[in-house]
């Protein structure tokens, strides 16, 4: 594994995309739907790393490159997908990571109707989609939920989790990234946040801490949604302290999320794994990724994430401490 450092401007996204090994820091907004309070620009700037490479062996080496093992029970937060969709990632590319650290796959179950908002029906799911031939896999709210303290929420003083979540002694966010109907995209954020919440905490961080029963007749405005998803985020960051860390794997860029049985087909080409300490600067440096992308196909998943306001989240997670929007992309080859 190699890499090499310089900072450089934003236009390097586009000629580390092309093949060059590089690193950079990242501190400006050329999108109109972003704002990154850099009130600490001579604080040093969280690692991004990256290999454009996407297959099982990089997703276990980005892992160890960041310097953070895996101990005790280890929870591997990944969508089993909705069936119907093919998007999610796929069992054989994240096997080896899984297996490595003897994780279990971790999920709960989803507050709309489909095919997995019972427990039955989500483990039936994980096994036709091939997670259960890899590892244990655990519905976190098969028997409850759990509440997080939410510190500084705007919107939230708790977050409702799946009740095994506590069992778990380390955690790896691992995050399809692409669009999303909803939040406009998912990442690292969307899957520790909604991910991990329970099927009443999922209608919780939906209706902005309005209802836990509810959440399709009680819809939040869409800033309250997006930093909803960013303060419950914030809670499973201080759960976890020191024991987790984020990867994200940005292929099949559909506009929608691995939770719709009918995502739209992708229109733009795979772009790579990112990983980092920071969920924010991981999140940003995959949306920078697809600006900056010379793909055509890019403007489809642009508009969704702009027409969302996706930016949004991050700026509200920034703001609460849970990240940097500076980050330092590290090429890995």
């Amino acid at each position: 594994m190699r890499s090499t450092t310089k900072f450089i401007t934003p236009l390097a996204i586009a000629i580390a995309l092309a093949g060059s090994s590089c690193t950079r820091s990242q501190g400006s907004n050329n999108n109109n739907n972003s704002s990154s309070t850099d009130t600490t620009a001579t604080a040093v700037a969280p690692k991004v790393y990256m290999y454009k490479t996407i297959n099982a062996e990089n997703l276990v080496k980005i892992y160890k490159a960041l310097g953070r093992e895996a101990t005790g029970k280890v929870a591997v937060k990944v969508s089993t997908g909705e069936p119907g969709g093919h998007n999610f990632l796929q069992p054989a590319l994240i096997k080896d990571l899984v297996q490595s650290v003897n994780g279990t796959i971790v999920e709960c179950n989803t507050a709309y109707s489909g095919r997995r908002n019972t427990t039955e029906a989500h483990l039936k799911a994980a096994e036709e989609h091939g997670f259960t031939a890899i590892a244990e896999v655990d519905i976190m709210d098969a028997d409850g939920d759990m509440s997080l303290p939410v510190s500084g929420g705007k919107h939230l003083k708790e977050d409702f989790v799946g009740k095994n979540f506590a069992n778990y002694q380390f955690t790896i966010i691992l995050s399809h990234f692409k669009g999303h109907a909803m939040g406009g995209f998912g990442g690292a954020i969307k899957n520790m946040s909604i991910g991990i919440a329970s099927s009443r905490g999922k209608a919780w961080i939906h209706t902005a801490g309005t209802t836990d029963t509810d959440p399709w007749s009680h819809t939040a405005p869409q800033n309250d949604f997006l930093e909803s998803m960013a303060e419950a985020a914030e809670a499973v960051a201080d759960h976890c302290g020191q024991r987790i860390v984020y990867i994200n794997v940005a292929n099949n860029l559909s506009v929608d999320c691995d939770c719709d049985a009918s995502p739209e087909a992708p229109k733009m080409g795979d772009i790579g794994i990112l990983a980092s300490l920071d969920p924010v600067a991981l999140d940003r440096a995959c949306t920078d990724l697809v600006r900056q992308s010379p793909d055509e196909g890019k403007k489809h998943l642009i508009e969704r994430i702009d027409s969302r306001n996706g930016m949004h989240t991050l700026t509200h997670a920034e703001r609460m401490g849970l990240g940097s929007q500076r980050y330092e992309l590290v090429m890995l080859d």
